[in-house]
């Protein structure tokens, strides 16, 4: 039996890890080796999309995910227009449609004033979201990506490359290592492609030298669910004054996102931008933002369905390098997360799907110089935007920018409308409305940040 034009290789004599007994009924047994075209690490929200678009492209795919669908996963839960748009690239629209949640829009508060802005029909977008716990909507992405052609191998991890580890950033991969820690066995899978998508801690990335620039913005998130009565409001709420214990507006946001079946997902999400993001207690930030929520959502420890949950975020493209000579970085791993508003799951679609496109392409020659076409499409894609959503949240680590800046914002209701389009990445760049004159003023202002720091 062959795919993609290889022999899958041997099906028996699969190596036993000392101590772990070798016995999961539901797991079939893995080949000692197996050799494939691309192996992706990781099977979450970019390692799914990219196994999706390599195995459309006729490539023989393996991916490998050390956890077992459906499993859980800390996150807000929320699929923007960005997000919407990819999965219905995917043909995946109708699925996330039966039985979850959609939402019409943004309701933005702070300081006692609210503003609700419905999503615009640009650049291709839906102007509808939904929302989905990754509970369900990792486990749809990742099955289509498997009915698709690609071999999901789960409850496996990739716990080292094949090649020897050199300088970083330039070693090879050639594969890993794999371990079923069920059976307490490993496989060797060789391929002539790696994806690294294994998550914000990128275990397997930083095997191969990737690390983050710690200067750049960091994010912390933290979430709960919590029963409601608002479970199905049609806009999804965010609060951009949340305050620490000494009543100090904290660079982040708070939010509360309905699920449609009787849950909302509350939680808040800080920058590291500021002085006192080393002394911020989450979970006591969280408790004040429950209790400081409208009352109209009933949230409160008394309707909590579980305990919050959290982690730190690298953002705005942090990890590096994303190209090696055989292997690129997708989604979380490579620091794709939005700075502006903390979104992760359509950029981890999104870089997925360009690593896919690049991939593809240098596969069909005979030399792999063209994955460095991948590193220029995320340049074209996120390049600019980043550097300015860098400089902004930078300029708000300040409590008095920060407090400024919402507080005319919000008693300017276009104004804000104009920025929150800006924030979720909206702007239309063939037009030259409001939005995109301010956002050209912020480029412009970050531009000149660039080269006053560069002229030190």
């Amino acid at each position: 039996m062959q795919r993609g034009g290889r022999p899958l290789g041997h099906r028996s004599g699969a190596l036993t890890l000392p101590g772990v007994a070798a016995s999961d009924p539901t797991t079939p047994p893995r080949p000692s080796r197996r050799d494939c075209d691309v192996l992706v690490v990781g099977a979450g929200p970019s390692g799914a999309a990219a196994s999706y678009w390599l195995a459309k492209a006729g490539l023989d795919v393996v991916t490998v995910e050390k956890k077992r669908f459906p499993r859980e996963k800390t996150c807000g839960d929320g699929l923007t227009p960005r997000s919407v748009a990819q999965l219905q690239a995917m043909g995946l629209e109708s699925e996330v449609a039966t039985g979850h949640h959609r939402y019409e829009g943004l309701r933005s508060m702070a300081f006692g004033r609210m503003i609700e802005m419905k999503w615009p029909a640009v650049n291709g977008m839906p102007s509808y979201g939904f929302t989905i716990t990754r509970h369900d909507l990792d486990e749809l992405v990742a099955t289509n990506a498997e009915k698709a052609g690609a071999e999901l191998w789960q409850g496996a991890e990739a716990v080292a490359p094949l090649e020897p580890v050199g300088e970083p950033g330039r070693s090879r991969a050639g594969g890993a290592v794999v371990a079923d820690k069920a059976r307490g066995t490993t496989s060797e899978v060789r391929a002539r492609c790696v994806v690294v998508a294994d998550g914000s801690l990128t275990r397997f990335g930083r095997a191969l030298g990737t690390a983050r620039m710690k200067t750049w913005p960091q994010g912390m998130a933290i979430r709960g669910y919590f029963s409601s009565p608002r479970h199905d409001d049609t806009f999804i709420e965010s609060h951009l004054d949340i305050r620490d214990k000494g009543g100090e507006v904290v660079p982040g946001y708070g939010w509360i996102f309905p699920l449609g079946d009787g849950r909302v997902n509350v939680g808040i999400g800080l920058l590291s931008t500021s002085e006192r993001w080393k002394g911020v207690n989450t979970t006591k930030l969280m408790s004040d933002f429950v209790g400081f929520a409208p009352r109209s959502w009933c949230i409160s420890a008394e309707t909590a369905l579980s305990e919050p949950t959290g982690g730190r975020l690298p953002m705005g493209l942090a990890v590096g390098p994303r190209v090696g000579p055989d292997w690129v970085v997708v989604g979380d791993a490579a620091g794709s997360i939005n700075p502006f508003n903390g979104e992760g799951i359509a950029y981890g679609y999104e870089t997925g799907r360009m690593a896919a496109e690049a991939i593809a392409a240098t596969l069909s020659t005979s030399s792999l110089e063209g994955l460095g076409g991948y590193e220029e499409q995320l340049q074209a894609a996120y390049g600019r935007y980043y550097a300015v959503a860098r400089a902004f949240v930078k300029a708000i680590g300040n409590p008095k920018i920060m407090r400024a800046c919402v507080r005319s914002g919000m008693y300017v209701p276009p104004v804000m409308e104009w920025m929150l389009r800006i924030m979720a990445n909206l702007t239309r760049p063939e037009a030259a409305g409001p939005p995109e004159l301010i956002y050209a003023g912020l480029d412009a202002l970050a531009r000149w940040a660039e080269q006053k720091k560069g002229a030190r």
